[in-house]
Parts: C-alpha cells; structure tokens; sequence
C-alpha cells in the first residue's frame, strides 16, 4: 500500500492584540497598515489564496472605522473565502468573562460576520491563557465540531516558545476535546505554536533549512499527513513573497504537497484523515501537567481593580438590565435592543486577553475604565428606564388607603432566586417642580419643599404590614425629569433614605411598598413586630442560621447552627513579596509570609445594629516592606528572566491600614465583608485566608457554565510553589458534613493549601511593576498604589447534599442589589407582587439560571439554565405572559418543537441533562 502524501497546509494569519505593549490606537495604525498590505497583495498576485483574520469580526470593524469606503471590496474578498469572518466578536479570555459574555461573544461574532458572508465555523482559541471545561458544548451548539487552541496541554514560555515534547494528555496534536456533558469537538493544538510557518525563505538554501526543521516537528505530533504551518504571529504583517516560497518549497520538496491553505479546507482533511483512536481530553484545559510556571494564571490577579470593574459592569447587563428590560417588553414596552447591543460590544472591547488580563501598558487601561463606564452608563439607562415603565403598570392603587400622601416604590428581583434583601431606597417627598406659580424662583420653590416636607412617617408591604426600617433625611435637592414629549422639568424633593430588610421577594419578579409621612392616618396599618438585635454579645453577630465572633486578632470564628460546625480563624491577612510581572506570581527566594493571626486587631467597633442588618468594623494595621530591594529594577532592565531574580523585599517598611466592615443579615445565611485599604507598597501580594479545617483531595470552583472539579494536589511535573486558579463567584470545599464556600465580587484568583486546614486563599492585591514576556515594559500603574477595595461572602454548608444552595447564595452576592424604582398611585393591569418567571426543577437540585433576554431575531424571550450536577433533571418554566416554549441554543436559533399550552399559561417541563447549558425560547 502506497504511503499517502504528505500534504503541508500553509495557513496565512496574524494573531491581533487590539492593545497589549502599546495602547490600542497605536496597535489600530499598525492594524491599517497590515490590512493594507494584505488587500494590495490579494490585488496582485492571484496565488495567495487566502488570510486567516485571527477568528474576531472586530479586526473588521476596526479597519472600517478608517476605510468605511472598503467595506464593499472585504465583503467579497469574505464571500469569496479568500478572508475569514468571526466566529467570535473578540479574542476573549475565557475565564475572567462571564459565561454569558463568552456566548455574546459568539453570537455578536456570528451577527457581525453573516454581514459579510459566510461565517468562519471554528472554534478559535489561538494564545487564551487556558481554556473553560464547557468549550466543546458551547461550540457544538453554535454547529462548530472543530477546536484550535495553543495553551493548556502542551507548556507554552514567554515570546511564543513552547516545549520541545508533548505531555500526557495527547501523543499528538489531534485529540477529542470533550465537555462534561459528553459534548466532543475535534481538538488541535498548535503543538509548535501559531508561529511555525513565519517568514518562509524563498532562497533555496535558506528554505531548506527552515522546511528541514519545520515539517520534522509538524511531523512529529501529527496524527494524519496532513501538516499545518501557520504562516504568522503576533501583529505580523502578511508575506507578501508567500507565492514565491512556496514555489521554492515545492521545487525543494516533490514528495510533499505545498497548498496555501485555509482553515475549512485543513480541518476538512484532518476529519477525513483522523485514525481510529486518539486520545480524549476532558473539562477544562489549564496546563496541569506541566511544571505550573507559564499557565499564567497569575493574571487573574494583575491590576484587581480592573476584574472587579469588569464583574460589575456584566452583572449589571445580564442580571439586571436585560431581565428587567425583558419584564418591560412583555407590559408592552420596546426591547432596547440598540442600546444593549452597544453596551456589550462596549464592554467586551475590554474583554480581549491582554486587555482584561491586566498584562498590558498602563495606558491601555485607561481607556479600558473609559469603556466600563460607557456601557455602565447604557447599563444603568436601560434599568432606570425599565423599571420606571413596568411601575407605571403596577397596581399601587391600594396604598391610598392606608393614605393618600403615601409614595410607593417598587422592588425588582432579577438574581433567578426568590430572596430577601436588605435595600436602601433614597425617597422623593413632596416634590415640587420650578416655576410652579407665577414669580416663584427655584430658591422659593427650595424653601417651600423645605417648610412643608418632613422626613418622618413609617414603612409598610403591600398588605398593609408595617415593617421595621431606618430612615435619614438626606435634605432638599434639585433633580429633574426627561420626559418623552415635552422640555426637561427640573424640581426640587425632599430625600429620605429609607433602609429596611424586604422579605422573599419573588424570583424574577418585584413586591411593592410605600412610605407613608407621619401625620397620615395610620389607623389601618397593622404594626410590624420588632425583632431583636442581632448583636447577641460581645464583638458577635447571630441570626436564626449563624453566629459569627469576631476574635482579638480580627479573624471570625463561625458557627453554623443547622449542622454544628464551627469554622475557626476565617478571614486573616497575608502578605508576602512578588518579583513576578503581570503574568506570573514569583515569591522571592525564602521571603515569609507576614499575617494578621494571632496579631490583636488594632479596634474592633460595632457600627450598624438594626433589626434586619448589623455590622463592625474592625482595623488592622501593619507593617510590610515598601517594595522590593534595587536589585528588581536591575533585573527587570536587563530581562533577567523571573525564575532567576535574585531580588528581596526592601529593609525599610511601611504601615498599611486594612479597615474590614463585617456584616450579617437577618435572613442570610452567609458574612458579607467589605475590606478598604489604603496600598502604600509596591512588589507585593495580599491575600484573605479562610482554614477550613476539611481534609479533601478535590475542591470547586464557579467557572464558565460550571462548577469545575479541581484536584487539590498538584500533578508529579509540577515545580511551582504556588497553585493559584481562576474562579469566577465562588470557590468551595466540602466533605462529609462540612462545607465553605467563599464567594466573592471580581476576586478571580484563589488557591486552596496544602496546609494541612484546607485553607481557601483569596487574593485581593498583586502589586507588580512590569508587563513581563518579550520585552522591557514598566507598568507603575500595575502596582496598584494608592485606595483599594475588596468583597467577599464566608458561606457554611453541611456538605455535600447542601452545597447547591451556598452555590445560588453565592450566585445571588454577585448583584450589586435589588433595582428599586419609585412611582405614584395609580392603577395597573399588573398586581402589586408578581413573578414574571418562575421555575423548579425535579432531579438534580442544581441548576443556575444564567439569563433572560429578549432574542434580537425572532422577538421572543431567551431563558438560560445549566446544570451544575451530572444528574438528569426535569425543569419545568412558567411565564403568564407567554403560551408557550421551546428549546433553543446559545445562537437563540428556533425550533418548531413547543411546549406548554399554546391556549395560555405559558408552563412546561423540558428535560435537562447532566452538566448541560440549556436554552428556552418563549413565545407570547
């Protein structure tokens, strides 16, 4: 039998960091520049067949952002398959992006690409610093059964080197990727990198020697004869005498096939060419089974600021802008499609892996905090406008009466979960508008809200049941309304803040309250019972559920009444040296840790105690080294790489101040902290320590679509000390009887010890003072001087069995809070509490909502589960303003398959596997 012949695919391409070791607009003109270069090569020579546009439509966008006029000619060079179109929008990191962030990605990819032509139907991770465990699930979904990636199997250095063999997940670069689903897509790793096909020589001498070492080591990890060199790298300009190597190549080579190639024609061949057996891969792909160096994990924890930026940014999208502005669309209320679409491409542009990992120049993250605040800004429009339409719809006709001066608000829930919050509502009263008589200016009309307005009166539900509170009078301010049909109409109000628990709100949905001005006549209002303090003794807080001590040194013990455990010295500070860079975490050599234990807290004072909430605070003050010594600056300058540095913390030390509000509600079952601190240090790290005291050989951490099983002990090949991971809200470890889960608030990195107490180590500061990789790229801004702050939630479980209910309170912490909107009295066709979604599920008891939306395409509402269990469940949906559901995808496709009564009532029970991401249209 005759051997096949070798065939070498050639792929053309460039890896595109919008901004990385310069900001983006210098990165934009070098993009201008190489787009240019390669539509004049396509003009003029015929042989280069095509360019691999790095799997991202935004270097689309970007180029047209200059040359709108050429938006004509990429349309065809696209249709003619002779330039890609996405599949993504942007070249994510996959881990420090919400699950729903990465399916955006995809589906703004898809849109944006179906413009141009046909859509690029690979799953394109080129340099993601490892890859989400759900990835083969998501890509089947959006109908892409083939995956490229080039990091988490194989060690992958700085300046794109990579190890010489292969470890032990794979014998080749072919393998299955699978999801824990059982989804299976094709993988393949760029083995020698996406570089190993640059500059091909065209003098024959010099091919030789290149084409010589380039398919001996394509040849040596491939499983079919077909070879794939890709003919680029980082912001590297096409080759504009490809044609001509290639030509050299051939004349070199006559038993091998050269063909400038693309991606839809390799993949097409390697599937038709695979053996029968290769390996499979499973979960998630983060580089274990190297020596834990270059996983650059550690940018989990460059510049903290900017990940806690990005967790708010998308929570408030997909948690509470989109459900809310989903309500609003069923009372009758456009969708905002426009003006959520820009938000998220606004917020992605941040999403880039350079970008939101906090390893580029400072520069680049000043315009990265401009671009939170813009889609913030669309975010809190689209929310206050939501909510301000659908309580114009709502029944609070009832409050008057209990009194006609009463002012009712409105509480939404859009967590997914029914729950009880603690609120603070700023109140108008007796708002006046400017100019309201004749002759009367805005200091009269100041001085008339302020004679005829108090802030005294009480709180009371929609049933009538007076409920206990705090209020401040905040004064008279000026404020304004923008209505739709008239001048804006500026007034003055008086503003009572008014704080107070508001009991099992409705999942996705809202309850409705009012204040009512003391001199009203309250005589049909039932009083509320009052609670007592929740500060039960000394420096202790306790509720039904928890008792929490605050210790001498600061550190809390807790017990948890429903199973007995009491966890011991939670929430201590550590400090040690980082002679690291953006990237990578490196601990000088014999540098100790400086901790908080054992060390008495400088105070300890209690600062809230109401019925529903109370809270301390709790100063610790200590000294740390102020940096690293000279030697850094030195190593740093002349590229000493960071595994040889030799640097130590500086002799001479600086107090750092770390202020620590401890809080616990009435109804919650887990410690909400807060930590403020003033960062007077460079080189650094600061972490939270949390002992659990549970001996586990595995944990789990909130990933994408998931909760990742992660083992505890590093594998044999590991070298590093350190074993820090990504989580995205929480982090958790369980056995028997006894669980922790800490969730926090854009605190990505965690690691658990190996200490012997099963310690959970969140860290809340890296302060670093390069960007690291290839060059000499000082980053003062990186270490992170100056006001901090940090959010976590220490959250006791019995185990097992009760872990899935610590995960939805800790999914439930990521929302800043409940979305309140003031209205007037007035009747509605809705009722005064409501549910606009409600489900439960039978079988496995966890499954996550992710998302409710409106679909951009066929105008009905997208719901988005995923189990979190491997167990089978049924999940039954009910929607009052929908007939009926149907199950769809991550790209909202529809399906003529329909559940539920097409008569009304909008209820049904879909099936749901284990581990899997579930998407549900409703139709009206």
């Amino acid at each position: 039998m005759t051997t096949p012949k070798a065939v070498i695919h050639v792929i053309s391409h460039t890896h595109w960091d919008r901004e990385w070791y310069m900001p983006y607009e210098a990165h934009h003109a070098k993009l201008i520049q190489t787009m240019d270069q390669l539509l004049d090569i396509m003009d003029h020579d015929s042989e280069f067949k095509s360019f691999y546009l790095d799997g991202q439509t935004i270097v689309l966008d970007d180029y047209l952002q200059v040359y709108p006029e050429k938006k004509e000619k990429l349309v065809r060079l696209v249709q003619e398959g002779r330039l890609s179109a996405g599949p993504w929008y942007i070249l994510q990191d996959e881990f420090l992006t919400s699950s729903e962030a990465n399916v955006r990605n995809m589906q703004i990819g898809h849109r944006d690409a179906r413009a141009f032509g046909p859509v690029s139907k690979l799953g394109y991770f080129p340099d993601s610093f490892g890859n989400m465990g759900q990835a083969a699930q998501l890509l089947k979904q959006a109908g892409i059964t083939t995956a490229v990636f080039g990091r988490g199997v194989k060690a992958t250095g700085f300046n794109n080197s990579v190890a010489d063999a292969m470890d032990l997940e794979s014998p080749y670069s072919e393998m299955y990727w699978e999801s824990p689903d059982g989804s299976r897509v094709l993988g393949i790793l760029f083995a020698n990198w996406y570089h190993n096909g640059m500059e091909i020589p065209e003098e024959p001498d010099k091919a030789r020697r290149f084409w010589d070492n380039a398919i001996a080591n394509a040849t040596k990890f491939a499983s079919t004869p077909h070879l794939l060199l890709m003919n680029g790298c980082d912001h590297q300009p096409p080759q504009a005498n490809l044609s001509a190597a290639l030509r050299t190549a051939r004349e070199l080579y006559p038993d091998y096939e050269f063909i400038h190639s693309n991606y839809d024609d390799y993949t097409k061949a390697v599937h038709a060419s695979l053996p029968e057996s290769l390996s499979t891969i499973r979960g998630e792909l983060r580089g274990q089974r190297t020596d834990g160096w270059f996983t650059l994990v550690n940018t989990a924890s460059a510049r903290v600021y900017i990940k806690q930026l990005n967790q708010r940014g998308q929570t408030m999208l997909e948690k509470v802008a989109e459900p809310l502005a989903a309500f609003a669309h069923a009372a009758g209320r456009p969708y905002p499609h426009g003006l959520l679409n820009y938000a998220w491409r606004t917020l992605m542009q941040n999403h880039p892996h350079d970008s939101i990992c906090g390893c580029s120049v400072d520069e680049v993250y000043h315009e990265m905090k401009t671009r939170f605040e813009k889609s913030k800004g669309v975010a809190a429009s689209v929310i206050a406008d939501s909510a301000a339409y659908l309580s114009e719809q709502i029944d609070t006709s009832g409050f008057a009466s209990i009194s006609e001066a009463a002012v009712p608000f409105v509480v939404y829930s859009t967590s997914g979960y029914s729950e009880s919050s603690v609120v603070t509502v700023e109140l108008e009263i007796g708002r006046r508008y400017f100019y309201s008589k004749a002759g009367e200016t805005p200091d009269m009309t100041a001085g008339i809200v302020a004679s005829q307005t108090t802030a005294d009166g009480y709180l009371v539900s929609h049933t009538g049941e007076r409920i206990a509170f705090t209020a401040v009078d905040k004064g008279v301010r000026f404020n304004y309304d923008l209505p739709s049909d008239r001048f804006r109409q500026p007034y003055f109000a008086r503003v009572v803040a008014v704080t107070f628990e508001a009991a099992k709100l409705p999942a996705m949905g809202y309850s409705t309250f009012a204040w009512v001005p003391d001199e009203a006549d309250a005589g049909s209002v039932v009083d509320a019972s009052v609670d007592a303090s929740l500060v039960t003794a000394t420096n202790t807080l306790e509720n039904a559920t928890l008792r929490v001590v605050i210790e001498a040194d600061g550190s809390l013990t807790l017990l948890d009444k429903r199973s007995g455990q009491t966890y011991t010295g939670l929430g201590y500070y550590e400090n040690v040296g980082d002679i690291g860079n953006e990237y990578i975490f490196k601990q000088p050599n014999g540098d100790q840790p400086i901790t908080t234990q054992g060390v008495p807290a400088a105070s300890i004072v209690q600062v809230e105690d109401t019925p529903y909430l109370a809270a301390f605070e709790i100063t610790h003050t200590f000294d740390i080294p102020v940096s690293a010594d000279e030697r850094l600056q030195t190593e740093i300058a002349t590229i000493i790489p960071f595994l040889d540095r030799q640097a130590q913390r500086s002799s001479k030390l600086v107090p750092i101040t770390i202020v620590t509000r401890v809080s616990l509600s009435r109804s919650e079952a887990g410690v909400r902290v807060h930590a403020r601190f003033n960062n007077p240090a460079k080189d650094q790290r600061l972490r939270v320590l949390f002992p659990s005291d549970i001996t586990a050989s595995k944990h789990y951490a909130d990933s994408i679509f998931e909760v990742a099983e992660r083992s505890t002990q590093p594998e044999a090949e590991w070298q590093n000390p350190s074993n820090c991971q990504h989580q995205s809200a929480f982090v958790d470890v369980h056995r028997g009887d006894r669980g922790l889960t800490i969730a926090n608030r854009g605190l990505n990195e965690y690691e658990v010890l190996r200490d012997g107490r099963g310690t959970i180590a969140v860290t809340i500061l890296r302060s670093v003072g390069e960007l690291g990789d290839w060059g000499v790229f000082e980053t003062p801004d990186a270490q992170c001087l100056g006001d901090n702050e940090a959010e976590w939630m220490i959250i006791p479980h019995g185990g097992e069995a009760d872990r899935f209910a610590a995960y939805q309170q800790a999914y439930g912490y990521q929302l800043p809070g409940a979305t309140v909107s003031q209205t007037g009295l007035h009747s509605g066709s809705l009722p005064a509490e409501h549910s606009l979604l409600s489900w439960n599920t039978t079988g496995a008891s966890g499954l996550a909502l992710s998302s409710l939306k409106v679909s951009e395409d066929s105008g009905d509402w997208i719901a988005r589960w995923y189990n979190l269990s491997g167990q089978p469940a049924e999940l039954t949906v009910s929607s009052p303003s929908h007939r009926e559901l149907y199950p769809s995808t991550i790209l909202e496709d529809t399906s003529e398959e329909r559940h539920g009564d097409s008569n009304g009532g909008g209820s049904a029970t879909i099936a749901v596997g284990g581990y899997e991401i579930i998407s549900i249209g409703l139709i009206e």
